[in-house]
């Protein structure tokens, strides 16, 4: 995969589409904290925390290389539950996203229809969706977002190491954090080539440097969702 967003012949940008539209959403609202039950295999939590209002935004947030979505959740949780958000944390198909075997397609299918799950069985406005990660994670939301920007209005990557699309569609607001001591995905080789690239290409960008590691301190969450949920963006 890349290090910078491109426009790739060699990859179908079909297999990086959503399906997915905002719609209506048919369930109620009321804290939940469940598996989604959807497909075979690895699967993922739904979690909506008591804070949550009718039509909450929602947001898709992505695990690192290893993980689940059980696991992962734990770092946006106080933010979700702080802010209202409805937090949709999926499994990957296999052990990370299937853009790290070189191809996308199955983790994106699985993410469809994690979101009509949401948009069944939850109280969300479904216009107001924002897709996250974590590491492998971060990357793979800043694929899914680049291609689906008519799906996700924000993207948050926390540590990142790539973004890749082969269709770049819409134009999602982008928060990028990353750790200055982070020993995994270093941030002069990853984020700090990352940001200018999307930048050149007209993305709007936020981005925070923070003193640590392969981590994501819990200010930076709340940061992150209190940026994308403010008007024009301001954290």
């Amino acid at each position: 995969m890349p290090g910078v967003p491109v426009n790739e012949s060699g990859r179908p940008a079909n297999r990086e589409r959503l399906s997915f539209r905002a719609r209506p959403s048919l369930g109620e609202s009321g804290g939940q904290h469940r598996p989604f039950g959807v497909g075979t295999g690895r699967d993922g939590i739904l979690y909506v925390p008591d804070t949550a209002e009718r039509r909450a935004p929602m947001m898709v947030f992505l695990h690192g290389a290893g993980g689940s979505g059980q696991r992962e959740l734990r770092l946006i949780l106080a933010a979700a539950d702080r802010y209202g958000v409805v937090v949709a944390a999926p499994d990957s198909r296999g052990t990370s996203w299937d853009v790290m075997s070189g191809a996308m397609g199955p983790d994106v299918a699985f993410i469809d229809q994690v979101l009509d799950a949401v948009a069944d069985g939850c109280d969300v406005d479904t216009a107001m969706a924002s897709v996250g990660g974590v590491s492998d994670g971060a990357s793979y939301a800043l694929c899914v977002g680049l291609a689906n920007g008519d799906v996700f209005d924000s993207v948050i990557a926390f540590s990142p190491g790539f973004a890749g699309a082969a269709e770049l569609v819409g134009r999602p607001r982008l928060f990028v954090s990353h750790g200055t001591a982070d020993p995994i995905l270093p941030i002069d080789t990853c984020s700090r080539r990352l940001v200018p690239a999307l930048r050149d290409l007209g993305y709007d960008v936020t981005y925070q440097e923070f003193d640590g590691g392969h981590t994501v301190p819990p200010e930076i969450a709340d940061e992150a969702v209190r940026w994308w949920l403010s008007p024009g963006g301001q954290a």
